[in-house]
């Protein structure tokens, strides 16, 4: 019996049911490097932001799936910006919404700032910020939203001009383009000290280190990290870590069943701000804002390892698909250069992977099943390639 015990106890997986409205998690879109160690926003571009102009006024984002007002609505209190999400009919569709505090921040461009958004695809506009669906816990007062400078935060509903107040808070509509699902399991405790977010399909550290850190020694430690038999831990991009924020809770603002040792504290990005590069992007657990802070100081460090594919529904066939050949293909992958024989890894559109390894010219996928698959470098630097097996 205490045997059975133990094995049962290898896994947790409570129920704690969540809907999925975005595929994965998009890039943040940093492009630049702000140090020479290992481990920043820069090394690792999984998912990099592609949007699609409809041109009829709106936008789709092929990593999210989720289709977007290209020019916001204007400044108005957060009663007028349900109302005016929710009866605007726009690109032949009437099912707008205002976006959860994830879709929101999910648009957010961090190599940019004022506004921290692909400005070549959403029409810039005097916000300063933009509602979310989401009220504070406890305080109906307060409102989530993101803003023009790249972070997100519970601010009073009454601070916008509408209300009375001094400052500029817009609504911008999104609506889905697939049925969102439903997860009955939000998280997954792996039973070797790795928590599975089955939102993200990100694997966390499931006890945080315990030691207040620089950003740059941050970096090195979660380089450095061996845990659950895996070296390819980092410290997260301000995404990834605003990602673990769940908003109907606080002090801490996430699931303490999961992440028990989590506590309220100021957890370190890889992200840093590109106008002030002396500074990076963390994570307040308190309520889940994020904000920044200087590299020098000290905060606490929780990493993630991971590189999730988006579904295929959403991604189209992009230029740079055409450096592999034929597409759709039947047996064999051929590339346009003689870079083939780096390490390439092809997934399917669940993620899992179907090869690894140097030499995928020569593999035949003759007896490989038709459908959708995504090629990539294992490195992680390398863009994701939509194939399509014939």
């Amino acid at each position: 019996m205490i045997k059975k015990l133990l094995l049962l106890a290898t896994t947790f997986s409570f129920a704690q049911s969540v809907t999925k409205t975005i595929n994965v998690l998009p890039d943040t879109g940093q492009t630049s490097s702000y140090t020479s160690t290992f481990g920043e926003d820069n090394d690792y571009n999984i998912n990099a932001p592609s949007y699609t102009n409809n041109a009829d006024g709106t936008i789709t984002d092929n990593i999210t799936g989720l289709q977007w007002q290209q020019a916001d609505g204007g400044e108005m209190t957060i009663e007028n910006a349900t109302n005016y999400s929710e009866n605007l009919i726009l690109g032949g569709f009437s099912d707008w919404r205002l976006p959860s505090p994830i879709e929101s921040f999910s648009i957010l461009n961090h190599q940019n700032n004022n506004p921290a958004m692909n400005t070549a695809f959403f029409t810039p506009s005097a916000a300063e910020y933009w509602w979310t669906n989401t009220y504070q816990a406890g305080d109906n007062n307060k409102v989530w939203c993101t803003n023009a400078g790249g972070g997100i935060g519970n601010h009073p509903k009454s601070e916008t001009i509408s209300a009375g107040g001094i400052k500029k808070f817009h609504v911008r509509a999104v609506r889905n383009r697939v049925n969102p699902t439903t997860i009955p399991n939000h998280f997954t405790d792996n039973g070797d000290g790795t928590i599975t977010d089955n939102l993200t399909q990100l694997i966390w550290q499931k006890t945080p280190n315990s030691t207040a850190q620089t950003w740059e020694n941050a970096l090195v430690y979660a380089d450095n990290l061996s845990l659950a038999n895996a070296s390819d831990w980092r410290l997260p991009n301000i995404k990834e870590l605003q990602s673990l924020n769940d908003e109907s809770r606080t002090n801490p603002s996430t699931n303490t069943v999961f992440f028990p040792a989590i506590g309220v504290h100021n957890y370190w990005s890889s992200t840093s701000l590109p106008n002030q590069t002396t500074k990076a992007w963390y994570w307040n657990t308190q309520f889940g804002i994020t904000t920044y802070d200087v590299k020098s100081n000290t905060n606490y460090v929780i990493c993630v390892k991971g590189n999730p594919v988006p579904l295929a529904v959403n991604l189209p066939i992009k230029p740079e698909d055409n450096k592999v050949y034929p597409n759709p293909f039947s047996n064999f992958i051929h590339f346009e250069n003689e870079n083939y024989n780096e390490n390439y890894i092809l997934l399917d559109n669940s993620g899992a992977i179907i090869y690894k390894g140097t030499n995928i010219e020569n593999h035949d996928f003759t007896n490989l099943a038709k459908g959708i698959y995504f090629l990539k470098s294992a490195n992680l630097k390398s863009t994701v390639i939509k194939l399509i097996k014939e």
